[in-house]
């Protein structure tokens, strides 16, 4: 792993910043709030910006006014189906362009933190809001959510760069970068906020709660100075009794279980695509055609869908026609997403929750009679698959608070979201955003700062001052080169440097009546080795299976050619070491 001092006096020389400032910033826990704030600004304006855009493209294309597509009550057939199958067309070039251009890298502010100590590749984000804005204005049918906190993660990370701030500092300010985004995205500072600690930041500590909250504050500001947006206010002054919570905890639960149904079929529909063997850049277009087919039986299915949720809210809808709206959207998200389209799922969520809270209700109260208003359901049942598929349970009781201002509604959301969230975890084990990482290969089950791992290697920690023998040496010639107490172990090459195996000293002088006629006979752990470039989980794995102490480190497996020795207790030692500086820069 670098070294961060090193590492900062090295850029430190080109910096823009002022050494002073810098240092402010560094030592300063106010200042750091004060940066935040600038972040949240930031974050709150780009956001902003993105919804204008995003209003404008729906008004040009689909001819509607003052709000997104998903709520007009009419859009013309040709307009509903020719729009997403030719955007699809744009949305291909697009993939075509990131995939030919691989230096284009795109890493979103989980992996950024769970990886990479916060750093963001800003050209790669840039073109990820490019993306998302391209497939969220044709009417592809996933939120704007991942483009905001990518925007704004990344702009944090570039300014904390700037201000070489420490590895843990930095992660906190991506998260003030996201919690300014959804903060500004929601109209709510503590549903931003929360965002970021729960999913982006993965820890809370005393140090955090300033910058995180003080970015959140400052978009919703910014927010309501510059493009105020319909808030998702619902007044509720009413309780819940005990007998409620059977229905809030069976909506938690089918809530949990749409959820994963939701995220299951996005993963079959990648799977049908690329079984289609259709080249990266027409799969849009077969998606768009797809969701603009759908789109001729509703617009609501059409972009994010976050005016359709707030018409949904108050519309009196049938049972069948929910039924056939909540199969819908779940389709053309999956076929969104599955063919190419860029977003996320979270407004997604939010409104099949809703509407699913709406159908719930009308059965209940048909058998078993209804105490609440629908709308407390359909309430619960949008934060508690929002829950689901987020893994953010604190984040969406916030977003009941901030919306009702219920705090008997809060509670129960809040068991609700408890609820959702362990049958997630329980039935499908992951959250949405970590069900990808776990498809591309990667074990990130959240933000929590893994990157020093991978950085903590075993070409790092292991001593490349090792005596080593050659396979066909004398027996009696070895046993007097390394004699008892001399070491413990002898790594054994062939004449090109290749590993062969490790021989135990105490082997060599073995009297028990068992006579060795050569080295190799001897020979231990022929098949097992460890290679430069595995961290030191992988390492402490591998020696839990071999049930050795000690391994030879080679080259790679092909040339087999020796590079040093890892010892157990050496790797064991540098990663109780590391786990110990990480938690005193987390706690401080």
């Amino acid at each position: 792993m670098p070294d961060d001092r090193s590492a900062e006096t090295d850029t430190s020389r080109h910096s823009i910043i002022p050494r002073k400032v810098r240092a402010l910033i560094r030592s300063d826990e106010t200042s750091l709030a004060l940066l935040a704030a600038v972040i949240g600004a930031i974050a709150g304006l780009c956001v902003a910006g993105m919804v204008f855009v995003i209003q404008w493209v729906h008004h040009v294309l689909f001819a509607v006014e003052g709000h997104e597509v998903s709520g007009a009550e009419f859009v013309e057939p040709l307009r509903a189906f020719f729009v997403p199958a030719l955007g699809g067309i744009l949305v291909g070039l697009l993939a075509f362009i990131h995939q030919r251009r691989k230096t284009l890298q795109i890493i979103d502010p989980v992996e950024a933190n769970a990886l990479y100590g916060g750093r963001m590749p800003i050209r790669g984000s840039l073109f990820l809001v490019l993306q998302t804005m391209v497939s969220n204005g044709v009417g592809g049918s996933i939120g704007m959510e991942a483009g905001y906190t990518q925007i704004g993660s990344a702009l944090a990370s570039k300014i904390g760069k700037l201000f070489h701030v420490r590895r843990n500092d930095l992660r906190t300010l991506v998260g003030c970068g996201a919690a300014g985004a959804i903060a500004a995205a929601f109209d709510a500072p503590l549903t931003g906020a929360f965002y970021a600690f729960e999913l982006i930041i993965s820890t809370y500590s005393i140090g955090m709660l300033a910058p995180v909250v003080v970015a959140a504050i400052s978009a919703f500001g910014v927010m309501k100075l510059v493009m105020p947006l319909p808030s998702f206010q619902v007044g509720f002054a009413g309780a819940l009794s005990l007998s409620d919570y059977t229905l809030v905890f069976f909506m938690a639960f089918l809530s949990s279980l749409v959820a994963i149904a939701m995220m299951m079929t996005v993963t079959f529909m990648e799977r049908l695509f690329a079984a289609s063997r259709l080249p990266v850049w027409a799969r849009p277009v077969v998606g768009g055609i797809c969701v603009g087919a759908m789109a001729l039986v509703t617009p609501a299915v059409l972009s994010s869908g976050h005016s359709a949720l707030h018409v949904g809210f108050g519309a009196y809808y049938t049972a069948p026609f929910l039924l056939l709206l909540i199969v819908l959207k779940i389709l053309a998200s999956a076929t969104s997403i599955a063919s190419g389209f860029r977003g996320g799922l979270f407004f997604a969520s939010l409104f099949l929750g809703a509407m699913l809270g709406k159908l719930v209700a009308i059965g209940w109260m048909l058998a078993f009679g209804l105490q609440i208003p629908a709308m407390v359901v359909a309430i619960i049942g949008m934060c508690a698959m929002a829950t689901a598929v987020l893994g953010a349970p604190l984040t969406m009781s916030f977003l009941a608070l901030e919306t009702t201002g219920s705090l008997p509604l809060t509670a129960a959301v809040l068991a609700a979201a408890v609820v959702s969230s362990l049958t997630a975890r329980r039935v499908f084990g992951y959250s949405f955003a970590t069900w990808r990482f776990h498809l591309r290969g990667e074990s990130i089950r959240s933000a929590a700062d893994v990157g020093w791992v991978r950085e903590l290697s075993v070409g790092r920690m292991m001593r490349k001052d090792v005596r080593t023998v050659l396979v066909d040496t004398p027996l009696e010639r070895v046993r007097r080169d390394f004699p008892l107490g001399a070491t413990q172990r002898v790594i054994v090459t062939d004449y090109d440097g290749r590993y062969c195996g490790m021989v135990f000293v105490p082997d060599l002088h073995r009297d028990d009546g068992e006579v060795a006629e050569s080295l190799s006979d001897l020979l231990r752990f022929t098949e097992t080795m460890l290679t430069p470039d595995q961290n030191v989980r992988q390492a402490i794995d591998l020696f839990e299976k071999a049930e050795c102490d000690a391994l030879a480190v080679v080259e790679n497996r092909s040339s087999m050619r020796v590079l040093g020795l890892l010892t157990e207790q050496h790797a064991l030692r540098r990663y109780s070491e590391e786990l110990d500086r990480r938690a005193n820069e987390t706690n401080r």
